[in-house]
């Protein structure tokens, strides 16, 4: 019964901050980071005019680039404050009623000199990508223009079902831009779409010294042990297929490793069942991906091949 106890706590202590589950992603390294905020204003219902906005970022360093939702970034002092709090006080507090939740959970990965990409996103415990090698056929028209500090010129292309329209400057010597985008003689500092679903602007940059790939979050939950930060590439298919069943049942893998009795077992400091905060976690999952039905890509690239 000892033994049975120890293993009890041990798997409660894991799930103390089991809110962030879902927020997680990539390898610590410590390097010097260019850091370029992007503002992304987006439609995330196909018939609503209902536009969001959400901060992002493209990190570059010397092998690769990395562009992500920058929300749980942001946050990582706060959130970092009141894991200690936690720590200290040995309770439980609900970190999603203060904490701002991301509008997008994966990662994009180009990696230099080849610009080969990976999607990266968590399903469940593990860390997938795919891989994408993307060639995007730019048309660089004579228009130019001034966009905040950066003189700019115009280029279009298609890609994913859209028609988009970016402006890069060769001010900034990175071949570089925001999602999947790149392959213009300079950063793209303005991309959209032609009916303005995603529209992505350079709002400022930064030097980031002792860059890391994982915010405080991802690095507290694979400490302790909740998920692994080793990314698996596997083909797109099997991704697709293993984030379907994901968004389906987010809490599937962990309700098969709490054992029954620890259900009804309070959570430290709190009155909130482990089973009442796992399906509440669920409900978060579950509002996270019913959120948006209008995707970047309405046409994937090997599918377009296809044709």
């Amino acid at each position: 019964m000892k033994t049975e106890n120890i293993e009890i706590m041990k798997s409660l202590k894991k799930l103390v901050i089991l809110p962030l589950l879902l927020l997680g992603l990539m390898v610590s390294a410590q390097e010097t980071a260019n850091r370029f905020f992007y503002e992304l204003s987006f439609k995330p219902k196909k018939d609503s005019a209902k536009i969001d906005k959400v901060m992002a970022t493209l990190d570059i360093v010397k092998d690769k680039s990395i562009y992500q939702d920058f929300t749980i970034t942001a946050q990582d002092s706060i959130i970092k404050m009141a894991v200690e709090e936690m720590q200290k006080s040995k309770t439980w507090k609900d970190l999603s009623k203060t904490i701002k939740m991301p509008k997008f959970s994966f990662k994009i990965y180009k990696i230099y000199p080849d610009m080969k990409e990976q999607y990266v996103d968590r399903i469940s415990k593990n860390l997938f990508a795919y891989e994408e090698t993307i060639k995007f056929d730019w048309k660089i028209l004579s228009d130019k223009e001034k966009i905040g500090a950066y003189n700019t010129q115009k280029a279009t292309t298609e890609f994913g079902g859209r028609q988009w329209t970016a402006w890069f400057s060769t001010d900034i010597p990175f071949q570089d831009g925001p999602y999947k985008f790149y392959g213009l003689p300079g950063l793209i500092v303005k991309i959209e779409d032609e009916g303005k679903n995603y529209s992505w602007l350079l709002s400022g940059n930064k030097s980031v010294k002792d860059w890391k790939e994982f915010s405080y979050v991802e690095e507290l939950q694979a400490q302790s042990g909740m998920v692994s930060n080793e990314k698996k590439v596997i083909p797109k298919d099997k991704f697709d297929k293993a984030f379907a069943a994901f968004k389906q049942d987010p809490m599937a893998e962990w309700r098969a490793q709490v054992p029954q009795n620890m259900l009804t077992m309070k959570m430290p400091g709190s009155d909130m069942t482990i089973g009442e905060m796992m399906k509440n976690q669920e409900k978060i999952a579950k509002d996270f991906f019913n959120a948006n039905d209008n995707p970047i890509e309405i046409v994937p690239v090997a599918e377009k091949k296809k044709k």
